[in-house]
Parts: structure tokens; sequence; C-alpha cells
């Protein structure tokens, strides 16, 4: 294991690991609805994910936290998603694989989530059983912030200087700017190429093999 550049790996999540828009999508359209606000469409929850779920139904809401409703419309959503998190939700092609080839190979890994922590336990634990999984929760500020990556480190054993952090979006790149961290992108996400380019990811790829490359080198790949 001292050959390899990396010996930690953190995780983002939709957009990363799973597959998580008709589930958000339908979570928000049925707290709309109940109001009788228009619905969005699955194109609408891709550009609004990214900063935690309170952050996607505000922009989702007509007048988003100013409305009168939104805390009832909030709670409908996060009553519902309780519910249908697991509905179409699935992880990328590929994805698992990667997982269980870390895990032969010693490396440890955690997941770290703008999701309610709940959620990211139990979908840990429905796909992915990696070693640590953290979502947002009391006393720590969310992602682009570095302190649930910190802990989630803490709670691994990660070495500051063989942890990457991996993730789909320009909220991931701050993160682990923030965090100190390398970051690897993934284009199969939520955000195209274009989109990224502005925030500068450093390494980019196409798919679960390259992730896999890039994670597993040694320095003098590197």
């Amino acid at each position: 294991m001292s050959s390899r550049k990396y010996t930690s790996v953190i995780w983002d999540l939709d957009g990363t690991l799973l597959y998580t828009l008709e589930d958000l999508k339908n979570s928000v359209n049925h707290a709309l609805k109940t109001y009788g606000f228009p619905e969005k469409s699955l194109e609408d929850i891709r550009v609004s994910v990214g900063n935690g779920i309170r952050n996607l139904v505000s922009k989702c809401t007509p007048e988003g936290e100013n409305n009168s409703n939104f805390e009832e419309i909030f709670t409908l959503f996060q009553e519902h998603y309780k519910e249908h998190n697991l509905d179409s939700t699935r992880p990328y092609d590929g994805v698992i694989d990667i997982i269980n080839a870390l895990k032969k190979e010693g490396i440890k890994q955690a997941i770290v989530s703008n999701k309610v922590d709940y959620a990211v336990k139990l979908l840990n634990d429905e796909f992915f059983g990696v070693d640590y999984a953290i979502g947002v929760q009391d006393g720590l500020s969310k992602k682009p912030a570095p302190d649930m990556v910190l802990k989630a480190m803490e709670s691994i054993g990660a070495q500051k200087e063989k942890t990457v952090y991996i993730g789909d979006s320009e909220v991931d790149l701050k993160t682990a700017r923030n965090t100190g961290l390398p970051c690897i992108t993934v284009l199969w996400g939520f955000r195209t190429e274009e989109e990224l380019e502005p925030h500068k990811p450093e390494t980019k790829v196409f798919s679960p093999k390259d992730l896999l490359k890039e994670i597993t080198k040694t320095p003098s790949q590197a």
C-alpha cells in the first residue's frame, strides 16, 4: 500500500456514485403540486442540485424561502423523499466495481454528501458499504465547507497527503480546495464538461475504468 499515491478516497454521492434525479424530482413535485405550484422538469432539478435539499427546494419554490408556505413545502418534500428515495435511484454503471476493487486494495473510503445524514447512511448501507458515510447534521457546515470531509477523514484514519476527493460538480471542486485535497472530477454526473470548465477541474475522467486507473496510480505514474 505504501506504493500507492492514494490510500484514502472521499466520495461525493449524488451525481458521482448515484443517479438520484428522478426521485428528487418526484419529491419536489409532490410538495409543489400540493400547494398548487408548477412542477419542475428533470433539467430544472439537475441544475439546482449540489448544495443540499433545502437549497434545492428553495430554488424550485416560487419566491424561494420568502414564500409563506416554504417551510411546509420543505417538510412535505422531506417526508416524501424519506419514503421514496430508493424508487428510481441507482448506482452509475461501474461504480460498485470500483468500490469493490478499492476495498480489495485496502484503500479506505468514505462518502460525504449534502443530503441529510440518515439518507446518506441508508444509501451507503443499501448500495456501497464503504467505511464511513456522513450527510448534513447539526454542528457541521455543509459542503463546500471542509467540516464533513475532515470528520470523514478522521473517522477512517486518512492521511491528508494520500487522500483524494471525487465528485461531479463545482461544489465538489470548491470542497476539495477548501479541504486542501486533490479532486478528480467525473463527467457522467449532474454537470456537463462545459459547465465545469470555468471552475478549472484539475483531473477529469469520462468513465469508471479511467477513474480506477487514476485512483490507483503510483507516485511514479502520476
